[in-house]
C-alpha cells in the first residue's frame, strides 16, 4: 500500500469527479477553437517532416577528360533552315572529327507551325592557335570559304538556286527551330548559331547586306546536362525580337559543375550556370555579319546537393512544443473568458471543484 500510494503522489494529472466540474459554452468555442488550430498545425509539421531538405556542398573539381554536353532549343522566326548553321570552337586546340553530334532544324511558316525537318551534321570543330581562339571568341570570324564553287561571271547552277529557294523562304516569313545535343569538350569554347555557314558572296545577294539579317530568337531551353529538381536555368524563356535593326547577341555563360544526390544514393551529374547578356547593334561599315554566341568557361568549384530528411525525434520534438502550447494556451483563454463573463454578469459561481 505505501508503494501505491508513493506511486500515485506522482501522478501530475489528478483528475476530479465529473459533478464536481462546471461546462460552460465559452469554454466549448475555445476547445473547439483549440482543436482546429493543433489539427492543423499537426499537419503542417507532418507535411514539414515528410518534405525533404537539401543540402549544399562546395569542393574543388576533380573531373578530367570527360565531355560537355549542351542542349539547345532555339527558335529563329525570321531566317530560314537554309542559311542557318551552328558552330562549337573550344579552347584546347584540338581537331575533332565525326563529334558525336544530334542537331534538327526544323522549318516553320509564318505563324510558327512545323513544315519540315531536316537532320543536319555541319557542326564544326575548328583547330586553332590561341591569336585565333581570341579571334573567335570576339566573334569577328568570316564566312566559310567556298569559293570553288564560284567563278568570276557568277554562281554555279546549285547555288542560283539555293538562293531562289531562300528567297522565297524570306517572302513566306519562314523561321526555323534549331534544337538537338552538342557533346563538346570540357573546355572553355563557345557554340554560335549564324548565316556563316554561307559564302559572303551568297550572304550578300540574299540579305543585301549584314543589316537585314534578323537575328531575332527565341531560347526555348538551354543547358548543360540532365535537370534536377529545383534547378533554374536563366535562358529558358528569353525572347530577343528585332525590329528594323541586327546586331550581335553574346551570352557570357558561367557554367558550375554540379551533383546531386537523391535520398537513394543515386547520383546525377549535371552542370548548372549563371549567364550575363550583351548586344552589339551592326553598324553601317562593318564587315561581320549578325550571329548568337553562346561563350561558357567552367568553374573550378563542384557544388553537390544532397537530399536528407528531417530525423523522427526532430519531428516529435516539435510536434509536442506546437501541440502543447496550444492546449496551454487555449486553457489560459479559457480561463480569462470565464473570469470576463463571471465579471460582466456578476453572478457568482464556481469554477472547477467545489469546496
Amino acid at each position: 500500500m505505501g508503494v501505491k500510494q508513493a506511486l500515485r503522489s506522482l501522478d501530475a494529472f489528478p483528475r476530479a469527479e465529473d459533478h464536481l466540474l462546471q461546462k460552460t459554452q465559452s469554454g466549448a468555442i475555445v476547445s473547439v477553437i483549440g482543436l482546429v488550430v493543433m489539427v492543423t498545425l499537426f499537419l503542417h509539421e507532418l507535411s514539414y517532416y515528410l518534405n525533404t531538405v537539401t543540402v549544399h556542398q562546395m569542393s574543388v573539381d576533380l573531373k578530367r577528360g570527360e565531355t560537355l554536353p549542351i542542349h539547345i532549343n532555339v527558335t529563329f522566326p525570321s531566317l530560314p533552315c537554309d542559311v542557318l548553321s551552328v558552330d562549337a570552337i573550344d579552347m584546347s586546340g584540338k581537331h575533332e572529327v565525326d563529334l558525336d553530334t544530334n542537331i534538327w532544324k526544323l522549318r516553320l511558316n509564318g505563324h510558327g507551325h512545323i513544315i519540315g525537318t531536316e537532320y543536319i551534321s555541319d557542326l564544326v570543330e575548328k583547330e586553332h592557335d590561341h591569336s585565333s581562339s581570341h579571334h573567335k571568341h570576339d566573334g569577328k570570324e568570316e564566312h566559310k570559304d567556298h569559293t570553288e564553287t564560284f567563278n568570276f561571271l557568277g554562281f554555279d547552277q546549285a547555288a542560283e538556286k539555293m538562293i531562289k529557294k531562300v528567297k522565297e523562304a524570306l517572302e513566306n516569313g519562314e523561321g526555323c527551330r534549331v534544337y538537338g545535343v552538342l557533346d563538346v569538350q570540357r573546355v572553355a569554347g563557345n557554340f554560335h548559331i549564324s548565316v556563316h555557314g554561307l559564302n559572303i558572296y551568297v550572304a550578300q545577294t540574299i540579305f543585301g547586306g549584314s543589316k537585314n539579317v534578323n537575328v531575332s530568337h527565341i531560347i526555348h531551353d538551354l543547358s548543360f546536362g540532365p535537370k534536377y529538381p529545383g534547378i533554374h536555368n536563366p535562358l529558358d524563356g528569353t525572347v530577343r525580337i528585332l525590329h528594323d535593326t541586327s546586331g550581335t547577341f553574346k551570352y557570357y555563360i558561367k557554367i558550375v559543375p554540379t551533383e546531386y544526390r537523391y535520398l537513394s544514393k543515386e547520383v546525377l551529374s549535371t552542370n548548372q550556370f549563371s549567364v550575363t547578356e550583351y548586344y552589339l547593334p551592326m553598324r553601317e561599315f562593318d564587315r561581320t555579319w549578325p550571329a548568337v554566341y553562346f561563350l561558357y568557361d567552367l568553374s573550378p568549384i563542384t557544388v553537390t546537393i544532397k537530399e536528407e530528411r528531417r530525423s523522427f525525434l526532430h519531428f516529435i520534438t516539435r510536434l509536442c512544443a506546437v501541440l502543447g502550447g496550444t492546449f496551454a494556451l487555449t486553457g489560459m483563454l479559457d480561463r480569462w473568458m470565464f473570469r470576463l463573463i463571471e465579471s460582466l454578469t456578476r453572478k457568482p459561481s464556481s469554477r472547477s471543484i467545489l469546496k
